[in-house]
């Protein structure tokens, strides 16, 4: 049941993105150029998301114990901010408005078969291969005798 709602949450996530546009590179590039030619579109669409997904946690999640596929609700975490989520978020931003791509619209672009889309799609992929790597050599420095420290969440 959790990997059929999974697939219906990406397909659901996939479509939106088609419909409203956000699979073109062009158009989050547009968004972005607040002193050129800015199309506004996008802070619609974030605005229209941020409003269904407010109304249906409110609704939906908040009130419940348990997920709709009834596994126990994870709790939210209370990490806070670091180095690390600072890097990180940067870097999206960064590759975000180079390229007009994040992870979602990339994904939904492979079957185009465009060679910028799947050069993207490779460096990605290496990138979180290099961020695994690093997170590992860091826990094996953290605890040398060979004890891996327990990560949140």
């Amino acid at each position: 049941m959790s990997n059929l709602v999974s697939l219906l949450s990406g397909l659901i996530f996939g479509l939106g993105l088609m419909i409203a546009q956000m699979v073109n590179p062009n158009k989050i590039i547009q968004f972005l150029d607040i002193t050129g030619s800015w199309d506004p579109s996008l802070a619609f669409v974030m605005a229209g998301a941020l409003f269904v997904f407010g109304l249906g946690y409110v609704i939906l999640i908040k009130p419940r114990a348990r997920s709709l596929d009834d596994s126990v609700m994870p709790k939210v975490s209370t990490a806070p901010v670091d180095n690390h989520l600072i890097v990180g978020s940067s870097l999206f931003g960064i590759g975000w408005g180079l390229v007009g791509l994040c992870p979602g619209p990339t994904m939904a672009n492979l079957s185009s078969l465009n060679p910028m889309i799947w050069t993207f799609f490779v460096v990605m992929i290496i990138g979180l291969m290099i961020g695994n790597l690093i997170k590992k050599v860091k826990m094996k420095v953290a605890s040398p005798r060979g004890v891996e420290p327990l990560l949140p969440g």
